[in-house]
């Protein structure tokens, strides 16, 4: 799914940039605030049928599935490139256009992105820990009646876990709050490591090295997930439960930082990346050296 997403946000990225890249401070505020709003009455329903006790009044328990949409579960990979090829038109289209929290989360990038937050963090020490307790915590708490249904611990009707549904709507337009506040939480604990005396382990040189090579450690996820869990691979994903996929990916996530420690001792930037910053600065800009971060 990750190309899927990644033309989403591609396609979200430029007409971001075209609106409002040299707009004011005060532009790009009022563009998060409409954002917000958006997506304040787009949850609006899930949150009254939560507190209401009406689950069941959103959402179509018939509508299909991701694994369908998706076509995780089609033995024939020829049939299933082509489910995945209308399904990422769609979601790179609509996606790009109309995922508020995505535009909200961009938005509150350009704008800290100006103030270098993530590259000064000693500055804005108050405002990083009131965001990761706020954010962290509001992720959590709005994505908790989901959890809750998925292992069996609250029974819901069918449709509040569908597409649509109030649990499933609640969890898609709140899920940005836990990852501004985990932004801010990883942000303090990059600048705690960094204030040691003896600097970063190598633990966290590791997970530095994966980081400026970001991209090519998000697209290896896929590489790694579609042949071993898809059906038209191993199929292993048929076997797998929630507590077992959660170790499997784990485990692929492990591969990445590995992967990507090796690039770094080798001076070796990751493939994706290197490829996207030639395609936006051409041949002329020389890559990143091993010790600098990604800039792209």
């Amino acid at each position: 799914m990750a190309g899927d997403i990644m033309g989403s946000y591609g396609v979200a990225t430029l007409l971001l940039c075209a609106l409002f890249l040299r707009r004011s401070d005060r532009t790009i505020l009022i563009g998060a605030a409409v954002a917000l709003a958006i997506l304040a009455m787009t949850v609006a329903p899930a949150v009254a049928a939560l507190l209401g006790g009406d689950l069941g009044r959103l959402g179509s328990a018939p509508s299909e599935a991701t694994t369908v949409v998706y076509a995780s579960g089609d033995p024939s990979w020829l049939a299933a490139a082509g489910t995945r090829l209308t399904t990422w038109s769609f979601v790179t289209a609509a996606g790009g256009l109309l995922s508020f929290p995505a535009h909200l989360m961009m938005l509150l990038g350009f704008w800290a992105a100006r103030r270098r937050i993530l590259e000064r963090p000693r500055e804005f020490l108050p405002l990083l820990r009131r965001t990761a307790v706020v954010g962290v915590t509001l992720g959590w708490l709005t994505g908790l009646p989901s959890a809750l249904a998925h292992v069996g611990l609250w029974t819901v009707p069918a449709d509040a876990v569908a597409e649509g549904g109030a649990l499933a709507l609640l969890q898609e337009s709140t899920g940005w709050l836990g990852g501004l506040g985990y932004v801010a939480l990883f942000t303090l604990l990059a600048h705690r490591i960094a204030a040691r005396p003896a600097g970063p382990g190598r633990a966290a040189r590791a997970l530095a090295a994966l980081g400026k090579r970001s991209l090519s450690g998000y697209l290896a996820h896929s590489l790694l997930f579609a042949p071993l869990l898809a059906a038209w691979g191993l199929g292993l994903g048929a076997h797998l439960g929630s507590a077992t996929m959660a170790l499997f990916a784990v485990g692929v996530w492990l591969v990445t930082v590995v992967a990507a420690d090796a690039l770094e001792r080798r001076g070796l930037p990751g493939p994706a990346d290197a490829l996207l910053r030639r395609l936006v600065y051409g041949r002329g800009r020389p890559a990143a050296r091993p010790g600098q971060g990604s800039t792209v």
